[in-house]
Order: structure tokens, then sequence, then C-alpha cells
């Protein structure tokens, strides 16, 4: 059983400031770095949870491509493809606040150019694991290569769907044929809100189960929503203090996946994805995903302290 990722994996760079300056301003950073980000965060999640992973996305020859090629290595995410020729990895610059609230200005590269003989060797098998990020289904990306790849996918591959910021700006039959196949919805209250046009989470979230079989909103420290077969419950979250939310969704994500992997049910599986998710954000950085251990630890903690 596997974890297939062909979202984009970008390099981060990190700039965490009091608040984000005035237009025209500037602002002293008071820390900063550079790391693999995007779909990376939410395989070495899935990887710290035990779940085996491989990385089918694009990846550049360059400086950017070379940091996150070796990153992955060191977190035992199995590369797929050969690095593009011409052209580097792509990054973003995300700024944290002291909120730890992030906001991104991205530049894509080689993992915004997959071609469909790309993907003709990644084949999924019946039990694996599939993670589309809306990033990688935007028209200026890999939307018309990556709609038909899925559509193609043994039924018996397990898909969910990480919209995104800027699913909005996914072509609607792109989106269409993604969401069909998706067995899993997973997104935050913002993305839920602009999927559905609702004004409010709750209405949000009632539209989204009625067109996805399983449906995931992110709700941040009250944790998130599960919808399986329209029934809709909330499953709460962990009181932490939140330093950087940076790749904190995908932390859920990959904790999620890692969880259904291990047999869970899909209501046990989404508490240890708030606890991952949790966990992370307590910690600054964009792939601070937590272990199995930390986890459990967590959840075992929480569950005594509302028992007593």
């Amino acid at each position: 059983m596997t974890l297939f990722s062909v979202g984009n994996v970008v390099v981060d760079i990190v700039a965490r400031v009091p608040a984000l300056p005035e237009r025209g301003s500037d602002v002293l950073a008071t820390a900063s770095g550079m790391s693999p980000g995007g779909s990376f965060n939410a395989m070495v999640a899935a990887v710290r949870q035990g779940l085996p992973t491989a990385y089918a996305g694009g990846h550049g020859t360059g400086v950017f491509g070379d940091l996150v090629r070796s990153r992955m290595r060191e977190s035992g995410i199995r590369i797929l493809l050969q690095p593009a020729a011409e052209l580097d990895t792509g990054y973003d610059v995300a700024i944290i606040d002291d909120g730890g609230e992030r906001t991104f200005i991205t530049s894509f590269g080689a993992e915004a150019r997959l071609a469909r003989e790309d993907l003709a060797s990644v084949e999924p098998a019946p039990g694996d694991f599939v993670l589309v990020s809306g990033y990688g289904l935007l028209e200026r990306t890999n939307g018309a290569v990556l709609a038909p790849w899925l559509t193609a996918l043994d039924p018996g591959v397990w898909v969910l769907l990480d919209p995104g910021p800027l699913v909005v700006d996914i072509r609607p039959a792109v989106w269409a044929a993604a969401l069909e196949r998706a067995n899993w919805l997973s997104c935050n209250e913002r993305e839920a809100m602009l999927l559905t046009g609702a004004t409010d989470a709750a209405s949000a979230i009632a539209e989204l189960a009625k067109r996805s079989a399983g449906v995931l909103v992110r709700l941040g420290a009250r944790g998130c929503v599960l919808a399986v077969a329209g029934q809709v419950r909330p499953i709460a979250g962990f009181a932490v203090e939140a330093v950087d939310t940076n790749g904190a969704g995908d932390a859920h994500s990959g904790a999620f996946l890692a969880g259904l992997a291990a047999g869970l049910p899909p209501g046990a599986a989404a508490v240890r994805a708030n606890a991952s998710a949790a966990i992370a954000v307590s910690r600054f950085g964009p792939a601070t995903a937590p272990t199995l251990d930390e986890v459990v630890a967590l959840v075992r903690s929480a569950r005594r302290e509302n028992e007593s």
C-alpha cells in the first residue's frame, strides 16, 4: 500500500514578520529559512505516520530541484520521474505573521510542466492512495494532463483531492472530472465557501456533503468536520499555541490518509489528522508534521483529560 502524490513540490522561502508591511513599505523579518514545501509537506506527514510514499510530480534541474530531491530522499520518499532538463523547480515566498497566519506568492517551475508520457508509467494499484492538489489542476500547470490520468485510474485506487486556495481558477471541466473521481475532498473553510458560493461554513459543508461521498473541512484550532455519505459530524481539535500555520493542511491530509491505510475508520483517522495538524502548527517551519508516536501520545493525553 503506497501513497502517490501528483501534487506540486516547490521550495518555500519563508520569512516571519510582526505583520505584513503596507504597500510600498518594508518590514524586517524576525526569522527566515528555505525548504521544500507544497505537496512535500503532505508526503512527509504520511511517511512519518507509517505510509510508504512516492512522488509522481515534476522537479527541475538547478538549485531548487537539487534541494527538493535531497530532502525527499532524506525523508524516505521515492522519486518516480526524472528531472526536467532545462527548468528548475518553482518556489514560493511564504510570509508568516505573529498570529501564525501565512501568505504566499508562488512562481511555478518544472513541477508545473508534466506531460502525459511522464505519468504513463505511474500506475497505482487497487488499495493505493493518490493525493491531488488544486495547484496541479490549474490550466497553467498540469490540469490538462492530470484530469484524464485520474479518470483512468483503477476504481480500487483511493483519491484525496485538496483544492487549495486557487480552486476558483481551475477550469470547470477539469474540476468536475477530478471531483467525480475523488473519494475524499479535503479543504479549509474559505475553500469550502469558494467551492459552493455559500456565505457561511455550515452551509458550505452541507452542500459539499451532497457533492462528494467523503468530505473533510478543516476548521483550524476547532478541528474539522467529517461528512461520509451525507452524514456530517464535527471532529474536535487539540488546544496548542499556534506559531506557524504553514503546512497545517498538508499535515492533516497526510495523516488522514495514513490513518485510513492503517485500517482506521474515517472518524478515527480524522482525529489523528487533527492531532497531526495541531502539533505541526506548534512548530516553526513548513514540514513539521509529527511522528505517529507523537500523534498517538497527544490523542491519548487529550482523552485522559476529557475523562478526568
